[in-house]
């Protein structure tokens, strides 16, 4: 049954009984049905994206993984150091909390936290937002994840994963109460690429997803596959 407002869609695609990558497109096409030219926009911020080669400078697999140390939705310093004492890493970046496609794909990778776990593996979230909205993203995706607060973006830019949302693009997304300003605190209107990136206990880079299209994210199954190998290397 099509739904018949972007909530009612964000509810139905999260639930769905489906892989992630289904999941995110049949969002897609409800914001297309349902807000043309909102999704005419997204395309035409990720052609322009894709045109700059906007992540041309972010880490290749093999590369090393640049260290952070950033508070969590609960204000303590977490270092990546410290995660890989534990076992090879999931790091992903996500665009906020405001963000739908991002809470779909926490969602996803909520689902297989156990199983992460029991390969003896891990996972972490990096938002641009202040902590009280990395706390409430945590609480409504019930992640048992630490989602890591990378304030004005620094960490991300520091990896060549950042971009400007644009003119055209602030106007629609404040119409549908997304607004990164508001939960980051400042006016600049720069937001992560969406990106994983599999990391070993080494510090080195084994697998990576970085797409300028937001709508698209590394499958679950394959950010499972990947620690589960790197953690029996």
């Amino acid at each position: 049954m099509s739904a018949k407002t972007l909530e009612e869609a964000f509810e139905q695609a999260r639930a769905l009984d489906a892989p992630l990558s289904e999941r995110l497109a049949d969002y897609a096409r409800s914001v297309r049905e349902l807000n043309g030219q909102f999704a005419d926009a997204v395309d035409r911020l990720v052609a322009r994206l894709m045109d700059g080669k906007a992540v041309a400078t972010a880490p290749n697999e093999g590369d090393a993984m640049l260290p952070f140390l950033l508070p969590d939705h609960a204000g303590r310093l977490i270092a990546l150091d410290d995660l890989l004492r534990s076992g090879p890493l999931a790091v992903t970046f996500a665009r906020g909390h405001w963000c739908p496609y991002c809470q779909i794909a926490l969602s996803a990778l909520v689902d297989v936290a156990d199983e992460v776990a029991a390969v003896g593996a891990q996972a972490v979230v990096i938002v641009p937002d202040q902590e009280k909205y990395a706390a409430k993203l945590r609480a409504e995706t019930h992640a048992p994840f630490p989602i890591l607060c990378d304030v004005d973006n620094g960490y991300a830019l520091a990896l060549g994963l950042t971009f400007w949302v644009g003119d055209e693009l602030q106007p629609l997304m404040r119409a549908r109460d997304a607004d990164p300003s508001r939960s980051q605190g400042n006016d600049s209107w720069f937001v992560p690429v969406p990106a994983t990136f599999i990391v070993g206990r080494d510090g080195n880079v084994l697998e990576r997803h970085v797409d300028p299209d937001y709508r698209r994210r590394m499958g679950v199954e394959a950010v499972l596959a990947a620690l589960t190998s790197a953690a029996r290397g």
